[in-house]
């Protein structure tokens, strides 16, 4: 039984008696009408004081079951949860969780690493950790850990980054410094071409950013097959904000601009498209001209024996 619940059972006998030696009569109040008896009023206001009371009484014996380090940890890792949270929200649309929430990342995976660590020998466990991580069912602090290592991990972020997520590499560095000039690029000669081309008609922007498109396209394929060195193709995947970025420029050129890049290998690929076309003529022809007629032989039938052989078994036998 609670604290709460004893402390009731206690005040509840002296309440009644007040009540019983009150009477069951109604007070008169001061406008004519009739009141409830002054015993029930006290009975309520106590029964407020009891029930905040006994809540004050169960939230401390809650915090002490908490050590202070270990409430420590747990508000440490919320605050971080929170922050990278809030980061992987407002970097939703354009996808830029790998760019901008690196730092919020590293810092809730160290909070939660510092709840879970192992102290002192290797056989016992730091308390924080039983207390916060394996006391009840839900394990909130390891879903939410999990949660963003998952994201993390779908992101491919660790492919956009240095080895111990300290910033960005420098290839997704020089691909997004590349990126930002095309979309200037874009919105530069669209202004330009606004106010003398009819709606529709985006020829100046697809000759004066092409060198920059074809130079952002070229880098994000170097970027691609890097990637794919000593992986399967379904794990060959770059980082979402790369992808992401790449996909947006593609649709802006092709879609929306309605340009095109010119292939420089048209001329080998028409020579060779024809040459495999007339591979069959020159087999049918060379088969024509170098084929032999046969004679027909006719095989006459043989006899089975001669008439003179014949006749010589006939003397013999004689």
């Amino acid at each position: 039984m609670g604290p709460a619940a004893l402390l009731l059972l206690l005040l509840l006998p002296g309440a009644l008696l007040g009540l019983c030696s009150a009477g069951s009569g109604w007070e008169e109040s001061a406008w004519g009408g009739r009141r409830r008896p002054l015993s029930w009023e006290l009975l309520e206001v106590e029964a407020e004081d009891l029930a905040s009371l006994g809540s004050g009484l169960a939230g401390d014996l809650l915090d002490a079951q908490l050590e202070s380090e270990c409430r420590e940890l747990l508000a440490a890792f919320a605050n971080s949860s929170a922050t990278l949270t809030g980061c992987l929200a407002r970097s939703a649309r354009p996808v830029r969780l790998c760019q901008n929430c690196y730092r919020q990342f590293r810092d809730a995976t160290e909070q939660y690493e510092n709840i879970a660590r192992v102290v002192g020998n290797a056989t016992k466990s730091n308390p924080c950790a039983k207390s916060l991580l394996m006391s009840d069912r839900l394990q909130i602090v390891v879903v939410l850990d999990k949660f963003f290592n998952d994201t993390w991990q779908k992101a491919n972020c660790a492919s956009c980054l240095k080895n111990n997520s300290e910033g960005l590499s420098n290839s997704t560095e020089m691909f997004l410094a590349l990126f930002n000039e095309t979309l200037a690029c874009f919105e530069h000669n669209l202004q330009r071409q606004e106010d003398n081309a009819p709606p529709g008609n985006y020829t100046e922007v697809c000759k004066k950013c092409n060198v920059t498109y074809e130079k952002l396209n070229a880098m994000y394929n170097r970027m691609q097959e890097s990637e794919k060195k000593g992986e399967s193709e379904e794990q060959a995947h770059l980082c979402i904000d790369v992808e992401d970025a790449m996909n947006i420029t593609r649709r802006l050129w092709s879609m929306t601009f309605n340009c095109s890049v010119p292939c420089s290998d048209t001329v080998p690929v028409i020579a060779v498209s024809s040459f495999i076309l007339f591979l069959p003529v020159v087999f049918y022809l060379s088969s024509f001209l170098h084929s032999k007629q046969k004679k027909r032989i006719l095989f006459l039938p043989k006899r089975i024996q001669s008439n003179a052989s014949f006749a010589n078994i006939q003397d013999k036998c004689n």
